[in-house]
């Protein structure tokens, strides 16, 4: 072959790869290969904390407003409640169903923004950019591997892009309907998210900016008719929403020291460096989750790099400064306003600037961003302040250390059990609860904290709202012993369920059982117990059913006894060294006394004797 052949070879090649039909294969080919990459990582999670809250909720009730409309510290949401409701009837902890709705939702977020990108810079190789990051970015990474986030966040990373395409269209054709279409999608963010109400918002600067000027008096009645009932709505829900403190939202600022750090982080710690493939590093969370923990050093080195690629765009790109302050805005806006409302006086500036699920749709604006300060919109005239420089493949390198930090980042993230153990925790449990008869007596004690912590869920973080659902006949749930419960049961660390014993203090039975009445019969303790929560466990031998009373230094409690041989169970909150019993309506003579906690007795038979992937 000669070289004018091989020449005019690579100049028809160069023309398929430049043409609309490549461009477009190229683009749905990254978003397919990037959903077998997620796939990998969302196949291995789990139902997590607020997941069990939200799905024992949706369990409790009918489909009604009261429960649609909750806003749950901040966060209006009926679209996901409704979506938490539904997984409830369909199998209760249906991961195989939540795995699928992740990867469906992700290919139609990545479809929307392809459309957009087609819609404002033509379909030509520059869109693969900005759409290769939305793809690969590890931004989104940690909301991906957390069901509650999935449910809330994906649809409005398909509402937003799809809202945008529309309202160019309606820009560019003037035909109506595609401002009804564009507010329609709007509204379908808002049903999911919180931050949908700036989709308005930032089709108000993309037009000033770039799509000629703002007389559409039409387009912005409509979305301001479709953000006033939403306000109303948001703000009334607000404060008349319980929250499982039993109270209502009462919104509250942090200090300006605390509030700038927070917001500094966030953008330095999370947003700047997974815009350019970080964090590298993660900060695991319990076995199942992380939170970025990007290195100082490299830190600064994402801000220089992010200073750099501003300065250049700024200086070559009409209205890139736009762009930015564009991104910018959203951020404070959007990012960084609501968790500046009670989550950082929760959390702490440090932990909510490195959670990365608070920025995780930001992805999507942050794609339009890099799009809209680098690439010329289609038909754009003079694009550029000055001529443009000629290193078209200057994006190459650039490309290649984003998607090798990005993978190197993503590999990390994914390098723990994820939600191998709490499957096999609630596996176990839902097995455990579905071996034991009907009417089975099991303490209701809180779940593990790697399942959900009680000290944010509260009842919600108990057995019975956790594994409960999953029993395929009544249990007999008991939040204290008291009385003489017959054959408890408790769960052990595994979700096994075992009998039960009370684990601390044993006042050893005498040779003959000693007669307790009236009158207080004292039983000196080996070691002096601490104020604390104990249960007092007495086996007795009784004529007739009697009542017993127990005193731990000041502390006072009493429960009913039964007739025979058995046991009863005394709460009581107390100090002392000793034990003081005494009973009403009878005579009991007593044996052996526990003083302590509900433990599950491991030398007892385990149901199932194994752990259900353990």
């Amino acid at each position: 072959m000669t070289a004018g052949a091989r020449q005019g070879r690579l100049e028809r090649l160069r023309e398929r790869l430049r043409s609309g039909d490549a461009v477009l294969a190229i683009g749905l080919v990254l978003v397919a290969v990037q959903l077998v990459w997620k796939f990998d990582l969302v196949r291995r999670t789990f139902f997590r904390q607020d997941d069990f809250m939200f799905i024992a909720r949706g369990l409790e009730g009918p489909l009604s407003w009261d429960y649609l409309m909750r806003i749950d510290f901040g966060h209006l949401m009926p679209g996901a409640f409704g979506i938490h409701w539904a997984m409830g009837r369909l199998g209760v902890y249906n991961d195989v169903l939540a795995h699928g709705l992740a990867i469906g939702l992700q290919a139609a977020a990545g479809l929307a923004l392809l459309r957009l990108l087609r819609l404002l810079f033509g379909t030509r190789p520059a869109i693969l950019v900005p759409l290769g990051f939305y793809l690969l970015t590890p931004m989104t990474v940690p909301g991906l591997s957390w069901w509650a986030v999935v449910a809330e966040t994906l649809p409005f990373q398909i509402a937003l892009p799809m809202a945008l395409g529309s309202h160019v269209l309606y820009t560019r054709t003037g035909l109506f309907r595609h401002a009804v279409a564009a507010a329609g999608w709007t509204v379908l963010g808002m049903v999911f998210f919180v931050k949908a109400p700036f989709i308005p918002v930032l089709a108000f600067v993309l037009t000033i900016g770039w799509l000629g000027g703002v007389r559409l008096r039409r387009v912005w009645l409509l979305y301001l008719g479709v953000l006033v009932p939403y306000a109303v709505v948001f703000f009334r829900q607000l404060f008349s929403s319980v929250q499982l403190t039993n109270a209502a939202f009462e919104p509250s600022l942090p200090s300006a020291e605390v509030a700038v750090k927070a917001a500094w982080t966030l953008l330095t710690g999370s947003l700047v460096p997974t815009s350019l493939g970080g964090p590298w590093r993660w900060q695991p969370i319990g076995e199942d989750y992380a939170l970025g923990a990007t290195p100082p050093a490299l830190m600064w080195a994402s801000l220089a790099v992010a200073v750099v690629a501003v300065t250049v765009s700024v200086l070559w790109r009409r209205r890139a400064w736009l762009a930015w302050l564009l991104l910018l805005g959203y951020f404070l806006l959007a990012d960084v306003v609501p968790i500046m409302l009670g989550r950082v006086e929760l959390l702490g500036p440090d932990l909510s600037g490195f959670e990365l699920r608070y920025v995780s749709s930001t992805a999507v604006v942050v794609a339009l961003v890099i799009g809209l300060a680098f690439i010329p919109l289609q038909g754009e005239e003079r694009p550029w302040r000055r001529p443009a420089i000629p290193l078209k493949w200057v994006w190459a390198p650039v490309a290649v250390v984003f998607a090798a930090g990005s993978v190197w980042s993503v590999a990390a993230y994914a390098d723990r059990p994820l939600g191998r153990n709490v499957k096999s925790y609630v596996e176990t449990g839902a097995q455990a609860l579905a071996a034991v008869p009907a009417g089975t007596v099991v303490l209701d004690t809180f779940v593990p904290d790697k399942v959900a912590f009680p000290v944010f869920f509260y009842d919600y973080a108990r057995h019975s709202r956790v594994l409960g659902p999953t029993a395929p006949h009544a249990i007999s749930w008991l939040k204290q012993l008291a009385g003489p419960v017959a054959d408890p049961l408790i769960f052990d660390r595994q979700g096994r369920l075992r009998p039960l014993r009370i684990d601390g203090v044993t006042i050893p039975a005498r040779a003959a059982c000693v007669p307790v009445g009236r009158d207080e019969v004292r039983f000196p303790l080996p070691a002096p117990l601490p104020d604390a929560e104990y249960t007092v466990q007495v086996s007795y031998l009784n004529g007739a059913e009697t009542t017993m009373n127990v005193r731990l230094g000041f502390a006072q409690g009493s429960a009913p006894a039964g007739r025979d041989l058995g046991r009863t169970f005394v709460p009581v909150r107390g100090a002392g060294n000793e034990l003081a019993l005494r009973t009403t309506g009878g005579t009991s003579c007593v044996g052996e006394i526990r003083i302590g906690v509900p433990a599950p007795a491991e030398n007892g038979p385990a149901i199932p004797p194994q752990p259900v992937g353990g």
